[in-house]
């Protein structure tokens, strides 16, 4: 008589007790059992019970919410993306202006050392050693971006010029402004003027060549500026502060 593997028992107190064989031989055959016997040997055990239930599939309304959540996500980083871009170039722009400045105040400082270059120049002392140094100052300063302006026969410009005399023309007819004699070379650097070229200025002739500077300032009316011992015929013209 074959014996079932899963015995019901029935203890003293009358309750069922149930003893399940998970034996991987079947004892009576010998024979490997099925992974699967140990549950369908089970009363009332139901086929693919341990199986996990199948995800519902998403709904149109949180296909929505997630397509819309990462609309904003990509617009939050685009801006963050603009943020840092319009950050890096206010910090290169405000470093370049601190170079410049450095600069400025650098080179503002060696004007005087340049005016003295310019005059031993014009008086013929600058030759030998001097004039070695001179060149190498020179060099060094134009490395740093200095440009000297201000030329004999260039139209007058008042934002860069500082006239310090003015002949008026003989003759009544249309006229032009020009610079006369140049004093004091100005000096800038880039599109910053470190210091006007004190010049003198004529009126001459417009003969349609000379171009007068688009600054809307007539150079024949700029105010005076305190020069009390030029003649009367020769106002001196005030330059830039």
């Amino acid at each position: 008589m074959t014996q079932d593997p899963n015995r019901h028992h029935r203890d003293e107190d009358g309750e069922r007790v149930v003893v399940r064989n998970r034996r991987r031989i079947d004892p009576t055959t010998g024979e490997v059992r099925a992974p699967d016997s140990e549950v369908n040997s089970e009363p009332g055990a139901r086929p693919g019970a341990g199986a996990a239930p199948a995800e519902p599939a998403a709904t149109d309304a949180q296909v929505a919410e997630l397509t819309a959540e990462v609309a904003e996500r990509t617009a939050d980083l685009q801006r963050l993306s603009a943020e840092y871009a319009n950050y890096r170039r206010r910090v290169e722009r405000d470093r370049e202006s601190v170079l410049v400045n450095a600069r400025a105040q650098f080179v503002g400082e060696l004007l005087t050392v340049l005016d003295d270059i310019d005059r031993a120049g014009q008086h013929g002392d600058l030759a030998g050693p001097f004039k070695s140094v001179a060149d190498k100052l020179v060099s060094v300063v134009q490395k740093l971006g200095l440009e000297p302006f201000g030329t004999v026969g260039e139209p007058f410009d008042p934002s860069v010029h500082e006239a310090v005399q003015h002949e008026l023309a003989a003759d009544d007819g249309p006229t032009v402004t020009i610079l006369s004699a140049v004093l004091r070379r100005g000096y800038r650097i880039g599109d910053r003027v470190l210091r006007p070229a004190m010049v003198t200025v004529a009126d001459t002739a417009d003969d349609g060549t000379a171009t007068e500077p688009s600054n809307g300032t007539d150079p024949g009316a700029v105010g005076t500026e305190g020069n009390s011992s030029a003649p009367e015929s020769a106002q001196p013209h005030a330059g830039p502060a």
